[in-house]
């Protein structure tokens, strides 16, 4: 079997080697850049598995070439997986990253062990989703305006597509598919991103707070049940 393809996005020197040879060690194929351009350029003609992309860079930054693969006319550049790195451990900063479509993060310093484990979770997540869509192409969640394509793997608020993370759309694919059941945090973290991955159930409520705001006014279905978790309202009206 190939090895998996990793593209490091990384301006330090320090930080790339580090990063590069520990996945080479965990058996995967690595490809360095040293900024958002180069990027750009290696994911024209490589094929890549998983970007580990650093939010600051020179040039374009990491957000920017987020925001430029999620948004792009290749579907197959979008739905490859996102770890942003990054020194900035702010809450602001971590929900913006996860707003330009990066499906996971982890700041500086960080243990290379952690590293590997997320690498690993984000493939498995892409792996499972991209298994479950080919055995399940036709179903189709339509609930208050809401058409969520699990084979496509799309979302469209009013026959307008959304651009989702992974997380986010499993969130919603979860929450949507069963209205007025209630999740708690860890059921969502156990069902979205898997039993062994290496997350504090407050990592939930961020991802909540991005898909809220991308779904506008359709961000009122989605109800915290306090002190349980949340759940999509069995019946609601869109705001009228």
């Amino acid at each position: 079997m190939a090895k998996l393809h990793i593209l490091v996005v990384e301006d330090e020197a320090d930080i790339q080697q580090l990063v590069s040879y520990n996945l080479i060690k965990a058996g995967f194929h690595v490809t360095c850049a040293d900024s958002g351009e180069e990027a750009l350029a290696c994911l024209e003609r490589e094929d890549i598995d998983c970007i580990l992309l650093d939010l600051m860079l020179p040039g374009i930054s990491g957000t920017e070439v987020c925001a430029a693969l999620k948004k792009g006319d290749s579907k197959h550049r979008a739905s490859i997986p996102i770890l942003m790195l990054t020194a900035k451990g702010e809450e602001e900063d971590v929900v913006a990253g996860l707003e330009y479509g990066a499906d996971d993060y982890i700041t500086k310093p960080f243990s290379p062990k952690v590293l590997i484990a997320r690498v690993k979770a984000v493939l498995r997540r892409s792996q499972t989703r991209e298994e479950a869509d080919e055995g399940d192409q036709k179903h189709i969640i339509a609930v208050s305006g809401l058409e969520i394509d699990k084979g496509r793997h799309e979302v469209r608020l009013g026959g307008e597509q959304l651009h989702l993370t992974m997380t986010e759309f499993g969130i919603l694919a979860l929450l949507a598919a069963k209205p007025g059941w209630v999740f708690t945090r860890q059921q969502m973290i156990d069902a979205v991103r898997g039993y062994d991955f290496l997350v504090t159930p407050r990592a939930i409520d961020v991802q909540i707070f991005g898909l809220r705001k991308k779904l506008g006014e359709a961000g009122d279905a989605i109800e915290t049940v306090r002190g349980i978790g949340y759940r999509f309202r069995s019946a609601w009206d869109g705001g009228e």
